[in-house]
């Protein structure tokens, strides 16, 4: 039998419907980013400016978080040594813990190797343990909330998007005495929009529903302490489990999630994706605690933060650059087409140096391609010139329709599963 075939076979339908993806070859500058080196395969290197990475304050760059992990691999080494089962519990871990409990406000933390685990074994423990659980799910959660709630076993129901009306007929219609788990995430990473923790918060006081909160985009970069968006609302107290990455804006790598003490050991003890995985390595651990450590006290580099991205937005708009609003640092410019999306990364990388990764489906749904700008701290106003001056003659070159973006269109992406994309509503010429 020719297996190789049936994979030729995969790959060719991703090319055919202009999804293959396909990944420069980067190297980070600490010194000069977002500048960034740009390895060719002819063997050439060229400068290029990233606008695209989810290290969203450059904390992975900053000197306080790199002299802590190459202390720390000094004095404990490279590796864990194995699972914390076994061997790999390790100091900077548990301390890591603790930075992250009292980030949050909450008894405990657990650490995982990726924010994808974390929701995956979080989530899917949970739901399995609570008996006959109903897991009320938004309709744009991230795929690793999703497989975390096939993993529990337990029943699902997919309410529309930041829909508090339909999240409430939905707790409404389940039996009263049955265990349930609204699931959502703070800030929804593809579009820019936050949810109405608060309110949901009162939904499941009110139906005797736990809460799951997934903060990966917004820890680091909200609240007076980095906590998200539940601390920035005042609301974290509110929230049963609280998950959130090490990965993005502590720039470093790995997922937790921080709860009442029973939870967390809970999970530490029935999650097999915990159990049986290696531990993270003692330098990461290190690293991402001096992060979150230094991030307690940088509101000003959050303000910052806040500001290139308004700035960002506010430039391109005024180009007349299709902008999807939002209230949040995340900078989505619709393309709404896919090879055409990648058309354009190619030519922004190509002709004016600059690093985006388009974005297709099935990130987001068919029809809402686009680019997913993340201004840092660290781009200047004559980086955000630059990038407008870009965008506009990549416009102008494959003839992308220019204006604003508005009117939200509902469809089914699956058969259980409602989401949403914005319109085009095309400039008057």
């Amino acid at each position: 039998m020719d297996y190789r075939k049936y994979f030729e076979d995969a790959l060719f339908r991703l090319q055919a419907e202009r999804r293959y993806r396909v990944f420069a070859d980067i190297e980070r500058d600490p010194a000069r980013y977002p500048y960034a080196k740009r390895h060719l395969s002819n063997g050439h290197v060229e400068d290029v400016i990233v606008w695209c990475s989810n290290d969203y304050l450059g904390m992975a760059l900053n000197p306080e978080v790199i002299a802590a992990m190459c202390a720390a691999a000094n004095r404990h080494g490279v590796g864990a040594g194995g699972t914390r089962n076994i061997a790999g519990n390790n100091h900077p871990l548990v301390g890591l813990e603790a930075e992250l409990a009292d980030l949050h406000g909450k008894d405990s933390a657990l650490v995982f190797t990726s924010g994808w685990i974390s929701n995956l074994a979080a989530i899917g423990t949970i739901g399995a343990l609570l008996p006959n659980c109903l897991i009320l799910s938004d309709a744009f959660n991230h795929n690793s909330m999703i497989e975390g709630i096939k993993r529990s076993g337990a029943k699902k129901q997919i309410f529309r998007h930041n829909d508090l009306g339909h999240l409430e007929a939905l707790l409404q219609a389940a039996p009263p005495d049955s265990p349930k788990l609204i699931v959502f995430e703070s800030l929804y990473s593809m579009h820019g929009d936050i949810a109405p923790i608060g309110k949901i918060a009162d939904l499941a006081e009110r139906y005797g529903a736990m809460t799951y909160l997934d903060e990966v985009h917004a820890v680091g970069l909200y609240g007076p302490r980095g906590g998200g968006i539940a601390e920035r609302d005042g609301v974290m107290e509110r929230i049963d489990v609280i998950e959130g990455t090490l990965a993005k804006g502590f720039g470093a790598l790995g997922g937790y999630i921080a709860a009442d003490a029973a939870i967390i050991d809970a999970v530490r003890s029935y999650a097999a994706s915990f159990i049986f995985t290696t531990a993270l390595p003692p330098a990461i651990a290190a690293a991402a605690a001096a992060a979150v450590r230094l991030l307690k006290d940088r509101e000003d580099l959050r303000l910052l933060h806040q500001r290139q991205a308004l700035l960002t937005k506010h430039a391109l708009s005024a180009a007349g650059l299709p902008v999807m609003p939002n209230p949040s640092h995340i900078v989505p410019v619709l393309v709404g087409d896919a090879e055409r999306c990648k058309l354009a990364t190619d030519m922004l990388l190509d002709r004016h140096g600059i690093y985006i990764q388009p974005i297709n489906y099935p990130t987001v749904a068919r029809g809402a391609e686009r680019l997913r700008i993340t201004p840092s701290p660290l781009h200047t106003d004559a980086h955000i010139a630059h990038l407008v001056e870009a965008l506009s003659d990549v416009w102008k070159s494959l003839k992308l329709p220019l204006g604003e973006v508005s009117n939200v269109v509902t469809f089914r992406r699956e058969k259980d599963e409602r989401c949403t994309f914005p319109d085009f509503k095309k400039a008057a010429e």
